[in-house]
C-alpha cells in the first residue's frame, strides 16, 4: 500500500488537462510543470510519506498566485521557503490567504504538527481564470453543473486516501459551503461540516481583528484532536 502522500502525488499528476468548461473560463493546471512537480515532491515526501489519515479541509479551488503555482493546498512559494523550508525558483510573492493559513499553523503548534493531522484540499482540485482572473467553480451555475461529476469523483477519490473520518472544515462560510452540502445531502458525501471564514476575506474586510478568525480556525482545529 502506498503511502498518503504518494496517493496525493498520483492523483494530481494524472488528473485530466482538459474539462468542459463554460465560454471564456479556462482551467488553471500546473501539475504538468517541472517547478510545481519538485515543489509538490519535497512536500507531501515531507510530511506525508506515512500511512497515518488526516483529517480533510476543503478550499475552494486553486487560485493563480498561490496552490495554482505550488501545488500545495493554500500556500505560496515564499511561506513554504520560509516554514517548510522548501525551495523554489518561484517568484517570491505573498498570497494573502496563505499568510493567513500559516498564521493558524504557526498558532496551532507548527507545520510537522498541523500537516500530521490535517490535508488541505480542494472543492475542485484544479483552478479557473476568466479574462485574465481567478475563478471560481461556483462563480457561474453552469460551470458547476457541468464539474459536478469531476467535484463528486474528486471528493470520493481523495477521502479514500485516508480521512480519519467524514467530518470536514469546510474554508468560506457562503458558497462554497452552500455548494458542499448540497452535495452532501445529495450523494451522502459527509456526516458533518464544520464552516470557516475564508482567509481572504478575514484578510480583505477583518485584518485589524484577524486574531478573532485565527482563535476561531483554532477552536475547530483543536475539536479536532
Amino acid at each position: 500500500m502506498s503511502d498518503f502522500g504518494s496517493k496525493v502525488l498520483d492523483y494530481h499528476f494524472n488528473l485530466p488537462k482538459s474539462l468542459n468548461l463554460t465560454d471564456g473560463v479556462e482551467m488553471l493546471y500546473p501539475f504538468d510543470q517541472f517547478e510545481t512537480i519538485a515543489t509538490m515532491r519535497a512536500f507531501f515526501t515531507k510530511y506525508y510519506q506515512d500511512s497515518n489519515g488526516r483529517h480533510f479541509i476543503y478550499g475552494i479551488n486553486p487560485g493563480r498566485f498561490g496552490s495554482g503555482i505550488t501545488g500545495v493546498g493554500f500556500s505560496d512559494p515564499l511561506h513554504l521557503e520560509k516554514y517548510c523550508d522548501i525551495k523554489s525558483n518561484f517568484a517570491k510573492r505573498v498570497e494573502t490567504s496563505a499568510a493567513f493559513i500559516f498564521e493558524v499553523i504557526v498558532a496551532y503548534g507548527g507545520v510537522e504538527k498541523f500537516y500530521s493531522d490535517f490535508y488541505i484540499t480542494s472543492v475542485s482540485p484544479v483552478g479557473f481564470v476568466k479574462e485574465g482572473k481567478n475563478y471560481n467553480y461556483y462563480d457561474d451555475k453552469g460551470l458547476s453543473q457541468k464539474l459536478e461529476p469531476f467535484i463528486i469523483d474528486n471528493i470520493q477519490t481523495q477521502m479514500g486516501f485516508g480521512a480519519k473520518s467524514r467530518e470536514i472544515v469546510c474554508i468560506g462560510q457562503g458558497q462554497n459551503l452552500k455548494y458542499l452540502q448540497k452535495l452532501s445531502d445529495t450523494y451522502d458525501l459527509f456526516d458533518k461540516i464544520y464552516p470557516l471564514p475564508h482567509p481572504r476575506w478575514v484578510m480583505q474586510y477583518r485584518r485589524k481583528t484577524k486574531q478573532v478568525y485565527i482563535d476561531q480556525y483554532l477552536e475547530v482545529l483543536n475539536a479536532f484532536s
